[in-house]
């Protein structure tokens, strides 16, 4: 298995804990989440963080509970599906990411759509710079969806897809809409 995390920055020679910019609200015994972690996502997984850094988007893929008239309703023949606001779509051919390999020994499985954390420092094996983003999408069988407003998307969560959202708060008319 691959462990990668994704960065603006093209010169991270190590990783160190750190605590989340913005603490979610975590489940009894869980709340550790927030505190001083190094964060990685799996290979299986990595589409959820071909974008710039601040760009809200929603994914969405089968669960193994979702029901099969929802799974061809919402992601016809893809894998997944990537909603991104329009606005943001010159930004993801555009700009540069980098995706860096992480040793995966150091790390412990959250069990949770594709996300592992270390609790300690952690030095990249390799880096690779990613452009345009918004072919990276097709090869991995992910549709990148373009829409005006992601705030239509709410519903999606009622659903049973897995659904994540991903800095949201960034999103044009997201907390007036409910």
């Amino acid at each position: 298995m691959r462990l990668f995390h994704f960065s603006d920055d093209p010169d991270i020679a190590v990783f160190e804990p750190r605590p989340v910019r913005v603490p979610s609200i975590r489940p009894a015994g869980r709340e550790w989440l927030n505190g001083p972690l190094v964060w990685a996502i799996d290979g299986d997984h990595d589409f959820m963080y071909l974008f710039p850094r601040d760009c809200p988007r929603i994914l969405i893929w089968a669960a193994p509970r979702t029901p099969e008239a929802e799974r061809r309703h919402w992601l016809r023949d893809c894998r997944a599906a990537a909603y991104v606001e329009r606005h943001w779509l010159e930004r993801l051919s555009a700009e540069t990411i980098h995706r860096y390999e992480l040793p995966a020994g150091d790390f412990e499985d959250l069990d949770d759509a594709g996300m592992w954390v270390a609790r300690r420092r952690v030095v990249p094996t390799e880096r690779t710079a990613i452009s345009r983003l918004d072919r990276e999408f097709a090869p991995r069988g992910v549709e990148l969806r373009v829409v005006d407003s992601l705030a239509p998307l709410k519903s999606l969560w009622d659903t049973g897809l897995h659904v994540s959202g991903i800095r949201l708060r960034n999103a044009r008319d997201w907390e007036q809409d409910g």
